[in-house]
């Protein structure tokens, strides 16, 4: 049975040993170094006052998946939230991105966001799939993008409406 709650700096350690075999892949995230449950911990602070994190644990509490929402920065309009979703390896395609969903939709519309923004590779066919199937819709693209280890990839932009 998977479990949904908020992240704590707890999980941080899991959370890293989950994302870092998704970055070595390189295939599906615009995240191009390694990180550390430290580094976790400081991407949690709540950078912007504005961030949901959510963890999908097993019956163990081990960590499955992971998806944050954040203020969008400068790039986006302060009613949107910026969207990160994370299945462990093996995982995908059992619920777990669509139980952390959930969660974070009803907490995007709690810190009074209208709409959650995905910036998602084009070649990650997944990851496509996955936010087409909660209601994100194409609104944009992002040609040539280039990721902190000077590899190029084109982006799609979705948006889902609350």
């Amino acid at each position: 049975m998977i479990n949904v709650r908020p992240a704590i700096a707890l999980d941080a350690p899991s959370m890293a040993r989950l994302l870092n075999p998704i970055i070595e892949d390189g295939s599906t995230t615009a995240i191009a170094t390694k990180v550390t449950g430290d580094v976790l911990v400081t991407w949690m602070a709540d950078k912007y006052d504005r961030d949901a994190w959510h963890v999908a644990v097993n019956n163990g509490e081990e960590v499955v998946g992971f998806q944050w929402i954040a203020q969008g920065g400068d790039y986006l309009p302060p009613e949107a939230a910026e969207i990160a979703t994370f299945v462990q390896i093996g995982q995908t395609g059992l619920g777990i991105g669509s139980k952390l969903f959930d969660a974070t939709r009803r907490a995007a519309k709690d810190l009074g966001y209208a709409w959650i923004n995905a910036n998602i590779r084009a070649d990650n066919e997944g990851g496509l799939i996955y936010y087409q199937s909660r209601g994100f819709q194409d609104y944009g693209r992002i040609e040539g993008y280039e990721m902190a280890n000077g590899q190029k990839v084109d982006k799609v932009l979705k948006r889902y409406d609350l």
